[in-house]
């Protein structure tokens, strides 16, 4: 059966606001790395999700929007748990010791958890060429983060990286599977404004008493995590879920750890090697070839 033009035409949208969600995306690691250097991560978490949460409920009120649907509650709270604690922390915990660089690459497996994720919650099917193109990419991805470990190997944070890759798999997943009931706007601001009372307690609680020496950095830091990977990243990325599905859009992540190496260089000062670039030439050609691989939805 042939594939509607609309319907194409809609899945290129999807894949560009991928792209552009996945750059704004991107600058999470480094800025959290500018972050951690001034404030504590568990504080940074709670701290970056209140004031998401007070934007949240700023825009939900000016646009004068209902509660959602009772049979969407359970399933705003998992996702909002993901995305606004898990992710947040286990990428601060992670950037207290890793290079932004070495954590961005890690994320290069995030594709292929989102699709299982969107397998097992979503219930979309990828064909067996997706699954393999989608290994191959995780696996260039994971040997270029063993040959950044200088022959020692993984390191012990990866384990929080693990943890980011997992909470990001399930938390896109749930906000791609919600967002195709409402904007994807709107179901970042329900879940932002969910943990607002839990945020808003924790940051009162973890107020650093030295938080006037904090230097201006990782103020910047705070203020980018806060607003545009916490908040207005979602707007663009929950919409591509939505429009060029799961899977597909998620894979578009692969390309995500190599512009977190091109950001480190002039946000965190790591120097950018040869066969980083090379690596990235490698999920480059897994990623277009993904592409036409065939998606059941």
């Amino acid at each position: 059966m042939l594939t509607r033009p609309d319907n194409i035409s809609r899945a290129k949208i999807g894949l560009v606001l991928g792209f552009i969600g996945m750059c704004m995306f991107a600058g999470t690691l480094p800025a959290t790395r500018l972050a951690v250097a001034g404030f504590d991560p568990f504080f940074l978490t709670a701290i970056r999700a209140a004031i998401a949460g007070i934007s949240g409920l700023f825009v939900i009120v000016l646009t004068r929007r209902n509660l959602p649907p009772r049979s969407l509650w359970s399933e705003f709270f998992l996702a909002a748990f993901f995305t606004v604690v898990c992710f947040p922390l286990s990428v601060a915990l992670a950037m207290m010791t890793l290079p932004a660089a070495h954590g961005g690459v890690v994320l290069g497996i995030l594709p292929l958890a989102t699709a299982a994720a969107a397998v097992i919650l979503a219930h979309e099917r990828p064909s067996i060429g997706f699954w393999v193109v989608g290994i191959i990419g995780a696996g260039i991805v994971l040997t270029f983060v063993y040959r950044q470990g200088s022959g020692d190997g993984f390191f012990i944070a990866d384990l929080f990286l693990l943890g980011t890759v997992i909470s990001g798999a399930i938390g896109y997943t749930l906000s791609g599977r919600l967002t195709a009931r409402m904007p994807g706007w709107e179901v970042i601001s329900w879940q932002v404004v969910i943990c607002l009372p839990l945020s808003l307690v924790a940051t009162l609680t973890l107020w650093p008493a030295d938080i006037t020496r904090v230097p201006l950095l990782p103020w910047l830091g705070l203020g980018y995590v806060s607003f545009v990977s916490q908040y207005t990243a979602f707007f663009v990325f929950n919409a591509a879920l939505a429009m060029g599905g799961i899977a597909r859009v998620g894979q578009v992540m692969l390309l995500q750890p190599f512009v977190i190496v091109g950001l480190a260089l002039p946000v965190n000062k790591e120097p950018i090697q040869l066969d980083t670039i090379l690596f990235a030439a490698a999920v480059v050609a897994t990623v277009l070839i993904g592409q036409k691989m065939r998606i059941r939805r």
